[in-house]
């Protein structure tokens, strides 16, 4: 490809190499291969299934080990709600009295306006609503009444309202607190307090948008004195922005680079999986990361707080074993065809990793080389929860580059659906990605490993976008629990749906997950 002066100054300025944009664009034009999924994991075949007496015993061993470990909390939450408020949007931008607004109106679904006007005292900003200056202090209740339905979503989603419709989720009311502080941001404070807490210390990172970090700041600057005498513990909070050096070229439909009008290239963001140079600068011993909107009031708290501790110990439990196998491996002096089987068959059975067909003639060094590589590499186990119809990637055993087989958890998008065979293997999977994981970054040895060595460049999504009425093409980079974490370690744990409660739409606040009793 050949590029101009100021393209390249453009590229400098964003700190992106012109060989990683060449490479973009050969991504655009051979597009990303399928992942080659062998069958899903499933109980006892890939997913751990936790009695009682299991969940206990891990929960001891991580409040044991917790003391030593420097443990943060990593939440992406740079996402606007706009898209919480979609139908919202649509139904405001309806002339009232019209067929459309009218046919809006008449949906009676759980998704519908309908459903969201005539529940509309049950949201946690309800009382907020009240205060704008659209409604001067008018009972919306009243408004919904007269169907006054616009000056309702007014006051929800634009600026001289609540600005709901900008805001980002982090920083809307999700549920009833007496304090008026029931946000995502509090519910992960809370949550950080409960199970991320390391010597009284609770470290949290969120990765915002740079035009909500102030925001944000001050959102948890109001919650820190409240929150830290409650639990008797200090908080310390930091903030990241996905870097402008992980944004990717947009391409028109013919895959050359698409121009805005002053000639410049248009570059997107690069999506979650950029964040994995977010989790990369996180400095401690293991990582929780968990979705700004899969949250609950406090009421509801217990479960997924025993869970998140639960699998924090079975991360620490196995990474003590590849801990003390990696040490055999590299003594020397240990590598006995005994040791080598003991290994190898921990790798096989309770890491799910087969090794390719070259293993097996390999010599000892050979294996013991092989066995290092990969027992040495982060590790995070996923919570997953059994398939209810939601939406989202699953857990799967998938074929690797280099012939090996292992865990991985999977998009739709990156499977060939026209395929018979795949989609036998999809309609057997049991369970799907909540984004529940815990991830240990550290080897054998205690030095942290750069997780940028272990993504997969071969994974990511192609979309058909449009600016200013033009088609483009947009690439997203391997997810960060997809692609960015493709050669990790993996381990799948069985979690309870009460630990899964996204809000992706405004009126999942109506769930009763999310009400007061």
């Amino acid at each position: 490809m050949t590029w101009t002066e100021k393209d390249l100054i453009q590229f400098k300025s964003k700190n992106i190499d012109k060989e990683h944009v060449d490479t973009q664009i050969n991504n655009f034009k051979k597009g990303f291969p399928f992942m080659e999924i062998t069958k899903a994991a499933t109980v006892g075949d890939g997913l751990l299934q936790l009695d009682e007496e299991q969940v206990e015993k891990y929960i001891r061993k991580y409040n044991y080990e917790s003391t030593k470990l420097k443990i943060v909390k990593f939440v992406p939450a740079s996402g606007a709600a706009s898209r919480m408020f979609k139908s919202l949007f649509e139904l405001n931008e309806t002339r009232p009295g019209s067929d459309k607004f009218n046919n809006k109106m008449a949906e009676e679904n759980f998704n519908s306006p309908s459903t969201f006007f005539s529940n509309l005292k049950k949201f946690a900003f309800y009382k907020n609503l009240q205060e704008t200056a659209v409604l001067k202090n008018e009972s919306p209740e009243k408004i919904v009444g007269q169907k006054k339905y616009h000056d309702i979503l007014q006051a929800l989603l634009i600026e001289s309202g609540l600005n709901y419709g900008n805001k980002p989720k982090g920083l809307l009311k999700f549920h009833h607190y007496a304090d008026d502080s029931g946000t995502p941001t509090r519910e992960h404070m809370v949550e950080g307090a409960l199970y991320a807490s390391g010597n009284n210390e609770v470290y949290i990172h969120f990765t915002v948008s740079p035009e909500h970090i102030e925001g944000f700041k001050n959102h948890v600057n109001a919650l820190k004195p409240v929150l830290e005498e409650r639990f008797g513990i200090s908080y310390y909070i930091s903030f990241s922005v996905q870097k402008s050096s992980t944004d990717t070229i947009a391409v028109d439909m013919d895959n050359k680079p698409f121009r805005n009008e002053d000639g410049s290239i248009l570059f997107r963001p690069g999506g979650h999986g950029a964040l994995i140079e977010n989790l990369n600068e996180i400095k401690s011993d293991i990582v929780f990361v968990k979705n700004i909107d899969n949250v609950v009031p406090d009421r509801l708290k217990t479960e997924t707080v025993n869970y998140k501790k639960a699998l924090a110990g079975v991360l620490i439990e196995y990474q003590k074993k590849i801990y003390g196998y990696c040490s055999k491996l590299n003594s020397g002096s240990n590598h006995t065809n005994e040791v080598l089987g003991e290994i190898t068959d921990f790798l096989k059975t309770e890491l799910c990793f087969v090794p390719d067909s070259s293993f097996d003639n390999m010599d000892k060094n050979q294996k013991a080389t092989y066995l290092t590589e990969k027992l040495n590499r982060p590790i995070r186990v996923c919570g997953m929860v059994k398939n209810e119809g939601e939406p989202g990637g699953g857990p799967f055993w998938a074929k690797n580059s280099d012939g090996s087989c292992s865990l991985h958890i999977v998009e739709g998008s990156q499977i060939d659906t026209d395929s018979s065979e795949k989609q036998q293997i999809i309609e057997k999977a049991t369970h799907f990605n909540p984004v529940d994981l815990i991830c240990g970054v550290k080897d054998y040895r205690g030095n942290k490993f750069d997780l940028t060595k272990f993504v997969d460049p071969n994974t990511g999504f192609i979309s058909e976008k449009s600016k200013n009425g033009t088609d483009l093409k947009a690439m997203e980079l391997p997810g960060l629990w997809n692609g960015a974490m493709s050669d990790w370690n993996t381990i799948f744990v069985e979690v309870p749906i009460i630990t899964f409660n996204p809000v992706k739409i405004v009126n999942d606040l109506l769930r009763p997950e999310h009400q007061p009793k």
